[in-house]
């Protein structure tokens, strides 16, 4: 392992204690303000700047290399929510709260960050400002996007910006990174159904919103395998309906509600998914005599890393990890990020963290009741996370 993976092995008891504080105090999207009071405590204990309050609940928080004579700036990103589900998990750092839980390793993400942070104030071995950002609202609030709209890159220097996600699927001491898609874009579909209710033992005289609910399910799983080439990746899911009330047996009901989501990774897939939407779901209704309204939300663009800086990571990697243990050619998840959007603003890379299974047992994917962060996997995480600022801004060779 490298040194800085090496250096911030000698903490890791502490960091790891740290990680389970976190995983036991889990706050969602824009309500991480013990998290948040959490790390600017330890950054000021550091004696790091630090603003927060960012984006709602962000922290960012500026590291000075030994000179800045270079002017260059790298940003590090990792994300502080939880998930709004039930852990049931019975370790001793469980979750002390009902229907909140760290499900998908953002209190790993915030520790490794604060791991970094700490070797590189107490090394400052690179020429240029590291710009380290704790996000808040990953998990469905766009909260990457919220500190953009607070001026992130304006107040805090980042001429490029990277971020690590821990991923079960890969062994530890592992890192994945590749140039383009890394993560879908997420839009959600709200489709509005409007019948005419009545008595289901006399169903000619209603117009029944389930049954057209039921034929825009079918037609929709038309949509990628007869609208989308082969060659692209998409997927429309309706994951939720609404209709009636399951004590009402003989009533046929006004309304209906389909809820789903489409899943890309190029804009032009996307419009079509729409439009073709948009064509289907007031026509299918039509012929039933129904009316339907669809609602179409954007809401995370797809997670594409930029060519060089992308190359630039699995370099770093390679050093951290060593150069076998690096995956080049892991397949783009069809999950979403919303770093997404700060690589919309800044040049970057978004990699992901082997982490295997905890406690010696199988891998436990991510947003899993039973899901837990790998402690193990502390140094390397901040280790790659030091490095590429360092790498990015070396130090002038002694003359």
């Amino acid at each position: 392992m490298s040194p800085p993976v090496e250096h911030i092995r000698r903490w890791h008891d502490e960091f790891a204690a740290l990680r389970r504080d976190l995983h036991a105090h889990p706050e969602l999207g824009f309500e991480e303000h013990r998290t948040a009071r959490i790390v600017a405590e330890r950054l000021a204990a550091l004696g790091i700047e630090h603003q927060t309050g960012v984006g709602r609940t962000g922290v960012v928080a500026i590291v000075r290399g030994l000179t800045t004579a270079s002017g260059r700036s790298v940003g590090l990103r990792a994300d502080m929510d939880a998930l709004p589900m039930q852990e049931d998990n019975a370790f001793a750092h469980r979750s002390r709260y009902d229907g909140r839980m760290h499900g998908c390793g953002h209190d790993g993400h915030t520790t490794m960050l604060l791991a970094a942070a700490r070797y590189l104030a107490e090394t400052r071995a690179f020429d240029g400002t590291v710009t380290l950002i704790f996000q808040p609202g990953e998990e469905g609030y766009a909260g990457g996007r919220a500190m953009i709209e607070d001026g992130l890159f304006e107040r805090f220097p980042a001429d490029q910006v990277y971020a690590l996600h821990n991923w079960p699927g890969l062994a530890v001491g592992k890192i994945a990174v590749r140039p383009g898609p890394m993560m879908a874009a997420a839009d959600r579909i709200t489709i509005n159904i409007t019948g005419k209710g009545g008595h289901g033992a006399h169903p000619h005289r209603t117009i029944d919103p389930v049954l057209v609910a039921g034929h825009l399910i079918t037609a929709a799983q038309s949509i990628v395998a007869r609208t989308v080439s082969p060659l692209d990746n998409a997927v429309v899911s309706l994951c939720a309906m609404n209709a009636g009330h399951p004590g009402a047996m003989s009533v046929v009901p006004r309304t209906a509600q389909l809820v789903g989501t489409v899943r890309t990774f190029k804009p032009t897939v996307q419009d079509t998914i729409q439009a073709r939407l948009a064509e289907m779901v007031p026509s299918i209704a039509a012929a039933f005599g129904a009316t339907a309204t669809l609602v179409y939300e954007r809401l995370y663009p797809a997670t594409i890393n930029t060519t060089f800086e992308a190359q630039f990571a699995a370099d770093v990697a390679g050093r951290v990890v060593g150069r076998e243990n690096v995956v080049h050619d892991l397949d783009p998840s069809m999950g979403s990020e919303d770093f997404s959007f700060m690589l919309q603003q800044r040049p970057g890379a978004y990699a992901r963290l082997g982490q295997g299974g905890t406690g010696g047992g199988p891998a436990c994917f991510l947003h899993d009741s039973r899901y837990d962060f790998n402690d193990s996997v502390i140094p390397i995480g901040a280790g790659y996370l030091a490095s590429l600022a360092e790498r990015a801004m070396p130090l002038a060779a002694p003359a």
